[in-house]
């Protein structure tokens, strides 16, 4: 056990599970002693996260998350599981205790380190000769001193190995910058650095942790744009460039751009709220990030087809989050940047007070498609217009840009609404269908959420279900399960919860959703949250639990009994008779 029962258990009753999730999700009450809220982890429009005080945990019914407030601190900040300790034992007012386990003080916390001391070098090359060409680059880009000092941008020089050297120097080992991202081995077996002859920009976090970078080439060659990989503080599809000081800003709305020299330059002209993603088309994860910190969402790609294409994708991930969305387009410039550099900040901010809304901008997408004074390009702007208007869950809505598409077909808006009636209802029953045919089948209904913990024997892993939440409900009945082992079990990540339970009870120790987290993964306790959340016949426990075993053990006397079949008839050749 890495951290003592006792500092987990006291950091625990400090740490109120309402306290910390309302933190980041607006809960109100709906029924019982729940309280209910929009899930921070999926996109949903009618609350699903329930949040029990009782019990001290959080499940959401519609992605299956679940778990303690150290599971959901872990899942909102990014953070391991001795992290997120220290996270809540700091905001409690908590001293973590000097034999926490090393991975607290071991690799992560290395590598934001390792990351720092990188950026610091980037950033003092700007003084030297060999930042000369990045120096070049952001005078012609017009970037302001103090606009490189806010985002700590910097040059990493025509050199192989200058990073290498430097951050060698200062103790860190070749595995660790390659760990890092930040070199790559070569095929002699030497290293090189990842970042060369680029302007680079440090990627960094909500909390002020440098967690990866990005360069842009300062010369010829490809690829224009080098991000940092995935690596243990660092994932491209849950951040986003620039959000740490667009997280501040007042203007009510976050504004994404494609580029980091877009983030900046719209930053310098003191539109404060811009970002941009990572290397990466906008993800759910992304959306949600953004949702944390505004109701507002503006879209601001390129002009190209390209961008047009990823402005439509990004409408529909962030429209589930619940955000408003809006789309701002630039006139006569293929990015903001440009425009800004051309017609200077007070034009951008007027196209940004224009800025139209999302429904108005996916309309007149489909309208550029066709040509309305043919009959056939008419018609086949008016089906896909009115397909568009049917995924609008709001009626008025749907009436109100129903009278547009009307308006620019030339029919009447009655025709229209007629279309889109027709379009909507077809929508709901085929999505009632869909869930009516999976609501009656078992084997899906049974099954976890997360498709990486499936059941092989459904009937035998909801015994195993009713083991382990009996445990958790009254550890008192391990003593009823002697003759169960882990090798019983079909659910491998049941069976390791099970032995954990075990353990920890056999020393001495309490067993709790939040105590599980510790050797159970995200996925695994999230499922774990949702058994003990399904109701258990109140009374005789011990009945209850004799019931699961007997089943545990039939199912188990079944698929060693097929198995000696198999065996027996395959020695005998009777393969081909059986289908073999």
């Amino acid at each position: 056990m890495a951290f003592s029962e006792r500092f987990l258990d006291e950091l625990i009753s400090r740490s109120d599970i309402v306290d910390v999730v309302g933190g980041y999700v607006q809960l109100t009450k709906k029924s019982g002693s729940n309280l209910f809220g929009l899930c921070p982890f999926h996109s949903e429009k009618t609350p699903s996260f329930s949040v029990s005080q009782d019990k001290q945990i959080y499940h959401c019914f519609g992605c299956g998350k679940g778990g303690s407030s150290i599971n959901f601190i872990m899942e909102m900040e990014n953070l391991s599981f001795p992290e997120a300790v220290a996270f809540l034992a700091k905001k409690y007012g908590m001293e973590v205790p000097d034999d926490s386990p090393d991975e607290y003080k071991g690799k992560r916390t290395r590598m934001l380190q390792l990351n720092k001391d990188a950026a610091r070098f980037f950033y003092d090359n700007l003084k030297k000769p060999v930042g000369g060409s990045a120096v070049e680059y952001i005078a012609k880009r017009g970037i302001s001193k103090e606009l490189v000092v806010r985002f700590g941008l910097g040059a990493a020089p025509d050199s192989w190995n200058s990073l290498y050297d430097a951050m060698k120097s200062r103790g860190y080992s070749a595995e660790e910058m390659l760990d890092a991202g930040l070199i790559k081995k070569g095929r002699n077996g030497g290293f090189y650095d990842t970042f060369r002859n680029r302007l680079v920009f440090p990627v960094i976090d909500v909390r002020g942790s440098v967690i990866g970078f990005s360069g842009r080439i300062l010369g010829d060659g490809e690829p224009k744009y080098l991000n940092s990989p995935d690596t243990v503080v660092f994932k491209k599809s849950k951040n986003l460039f620039g959000l740490n000081l667009a997280k501040k800003s007042k203007m009510g709305m976050i504004i994404l751009v494609e580029g980091n020299i877009d983030v900046v330059s719209l930053h310098q002209a003191g539109i404060d709220c811009a970002v941009a993603s990572l290397g990466t088309s906008l993800t759910p994860d992304q959306a949600r990030l953004i949702s944390r910190y505004t109701d507002n969402a503006v879209i601001c790609y390129d002009s190209d087809n390209a961008g047009v294409k990823a402005a439509q994708r990004a409408i529909d991930i962030l429209e589930k989050t619940g955000l408003t969305v809006k789309v701002l387009q630039v006139p006569g410039a293929k990015d903001p940047d440009e425009f800004i550099r051309e017609k200077g900040p007070d034009a951008f901010k007027l196209l940004l007070e224009r800025s139209e809304n999302h429904i108005e901008y996916r309309i007149m997408a489909i309208r550029k498609k066709f040509d309305l004074d043919i009959n056939e390009d008419r018609l086949a702007f008016l089906n896909e217009a009115t397909e568009l208007l049917s995924t609008l869950p709001n009626a008025i809505e749907r009436e109100i840009y129903g009278s547009r598409v009307a308006e620019l077909s030339g029919v009447t808006p009655e025709a229209v609404a007629a279309e889109v009636k027709k379009a909507y209802r077809k929508r709901v029953k085929a999505e009632k269908t869909k869930f009516e045919r999976n609501s009656v089948r078992p084997n899906v209904t049974a099954q976890p959420m997360d498709k990486s913990l499936r059941y092989e024997n459904v009937g035998s892993a909801a015994a195993e279900e009713g083991v382990i939440r009996l445990l958790l409900l009254d550890p008192s009945l391990i003593s009823k399960t002697r003759e169960l082992s882990r090798s019983d079990f079909t659910s491998d990540y049941l069976g390791r919860a099970f032995e954990e339970i075990g353990k920890r009870l056999s020393a001495g120790g309490s067993v709790s959703i939040p105590v599980l987290s510790e050797s159970l993964s995200a996925e695994e306790i999230g499922s774990l949250t949702g058994i003990v959340q399904k109701p258990e016949a109140m009374g005789n426990y011990e009945q209850a639990m004799g019931d699961y075993i007997n089943k545990i053990k039939t199912e188990k006397l079944k698929k060693d009994l097929n198995a000696a079949a198999l065996r027996y008839r395959e020695t005998k050749g009777y393969g081909d008779k059986y289908g073999k």
